[in-house]
């Protein structure tokens, strides 16, 4: 049986060198480099060498145009890259949070929701079957250090993609719903399980059962990394990402004792920040160099995203408006659009076509391992010490900044204003509203309005109107439904609930001169 688990991985791991020179018939995995060479081939997302647009992107890329971080752009003419495909067939049911988020503007298409789901669930399952194989392969005792290395990579990752499923398929966790709240499948077997008698082959695990396997599998990684030797390269994981994560995944349990005791411990390792005062407005922020990436795997997906032109997405009023004149990452993150009046990325990421180097969905910097602790602080009454923590950041982003001593309810406010600020664009704002929303300390909930823009395309590309569609407090849209094929094999899993979205308003306008009338 063992021999037919690592024929599995071959058949997933195109990418294994280490395996070409085997018979795929005959191959065992013999040693810890072996299984090593595994998780480089099959576990970890690979970077692509470019991102030519957004729906090129990684798993997940769709995250970067749901929350109210962006919107649609309305100016006299579309840009030409976006014609016939990007806006009205990629973008338009994940950013309007239609019923359907595979189905295109004109509803004449409607491609598959599956390749997330698809992808991190394989991957966990080579995660899996690298657990099981290193308990019995024979490691010699100069191996010891690396197979608890790879082990403990193993654990990190594995929560890491149980993280992100069970926080797009499931409801956010509430502490005192978590237990009866359907989560995702928890699949931590090493073995093909199919029982063709039964209808359901796999049930949707609880919420709570969901985090706490996370939570125990990266205090598993914390203990590998901590006896073993680590790689310094910010490619692989390490004890500092595993507790940056863990410390993440407390706050969304509304655990914040252990948050802040997991940041703290952290913040005793790494804490360094890059000062932006100091930055150059010509040098990408969140880049190689930056001393605060402690993991990033995957690509950059925001190469050539949110120019502000027209048929692409913008900056947000709403995101935009946050920051003060004083705020370098005013003109860091963000620049004019070329060809509207509307707010483009700037320069947080390169901006060009190029081989990714970080990534802007699965990255974790020590910037947000200090956004944890203040919150934790916050949410605990602490309001002098998160205030603290609020004002020594703030000397890295702000120039001149004053400290200021806040009360508790509006340092809660004030720290998730910077957290926004801080980590927009990677991945974070629509989890965090989900959670803001169930927060029994401080809920939060808010509507949001997109703009979506539609040009004329067949013709010379000028503008023709624009919809806007909302999406209200509490949506059930928040929470993604199953794929499609998921439902179809497994015909007894309960779906979530999502409702049919329309237009609230047809947006007009006439330009002339390139100027709205």
């Amino acid at each position: 049986m063992k021999n037919i688990f690592i024929v599995l991985i071959i058949l997933i791991a195109s990418a294994c060198n280490y395996l070409d020179d085997y018979s795929q018939d005959l191959v065992v995995a013999k040693s810890v480099s072996d299984l090593d060479e595994v998780l480089l081939g099959s576990v970890y997302l690979p970077s692509k060498s470019s991102v030519k647009d957004l729906a090129y992107g990684d798993m997940g890329w769709w995250l970067h145009i749901m929350d109210d971080d962006v919107n649609g752009v309305i100016t006299p003419k579309g840009g030409l890259r976006y014609y016939s495909y990007a806006m009205n067939e990629a973008y338009f049911g994940y950013t309007c949070w239609q019923l359907e988020v595979g189905r295109n503007y004109t509803k004449n298409n409607l491609a598959d929701d599956n390749a997330l789901w698809d992808d991190l669930y394989r991957r966990i399952n080579v995660c899996n079957i690298i657990l099981e194989e290193i308990k019995d392969i024979h490691i010699p005792e100069e191996d010891q250090m690396d197979a608890l290395r790879v082990k403990g990579e193993a654990h990190f990752i594995r929560a890491q993609f149980y993280f992100i499923l069970v926080n797009i398929y499931s409801n956010a966790y509430e502490p005192d719903k978590a237990a009866t709240t359907p989560g995702v499948p928890l699949k931590l077997t090493n073995y093909v399980e199919h029982n063709k008698d039964k209808d359901s082959q796999f049930e949707r695990t609880s919420v709570e059962q969901v985090y706490n396997q996370i939570v125990a599998d990266l205090k598993a990684a914390v203990d590998c990394f901590t006896k073993s030797p680590q790689t310094h390269s910010f490619y692989r994981a390490s004890k500092e990402a595993s507790l940056l994560l863990l410390s993440r995944v407390y706050l969304f349990m509304q655990d914040w004792t252990n948050a802040r005791t997991t940041a703290a411990e952290l913040l005793e390792l790494k804490s360094a920040l890059k000062n932006y005062i100091l930055a150059n407005e010509e040098e990408e922020i969140i880049s190689r160099s930056n001393p605060e990436i402690l993991f990033s795997q995957g690509s950059l997906n925001l190469q050539q995203a949110i120019s502000g032109n027209g048929g692409d997405f913008c900056i947000s009023n709403d995101l935009y408006h946050l920051y003060s004149d004083k705020d370098c990452r005013k003109t860091l993150f963000f620049s004019e659009a070329s060809n509207s009046d509307s707010i483009a990325l700037g320069m947080k990421y390169r901006h060009d076509e190029h081989q990714s180097y970080v990534s802007d969905l699965y990255l974790l910097r020590t910037s947000e391992a200090w956004l944890n602790m203040m919150e934790a602080c916050a949410m605990l009454d602490k309001a002098d010490e998160a205030s603290k923590w609020l004002n020594d950041f703030r000397t890295y982003r702000i120039t001149d900044w004053q400290n200021v001593n806040y009360d508790l309810q509006t340092v809660i406010q004030e720290i998730r204003k910077e957290r926004r600020k801080e980590l927009c664009l990677e991945g974070h704002r629509w989890f965090d509203l989900r959670r803001y929303a169930v927060c029994s300390k401080a809920p939060f909930q808010k509507k949001i309005e997109r703009v979506f823009a539609l040009y004329k395309w067949n013709s010379d590309y000028t503008f023709d109107h624009a919809e806007l569609y909302c999406l209200e407090k509490n949506d059930p849209a928040y929470t993604l439904s199953i794929p499609k094929s998921v439902l179809e094999f497994d015909k007894g899993m309960p779906d979530n609930e999502r409702i049919a979205r329309h237009l609230t308003k047809i947006i007009k306008y006439k330009f002339v001169n390139n100027e709205q009338k």
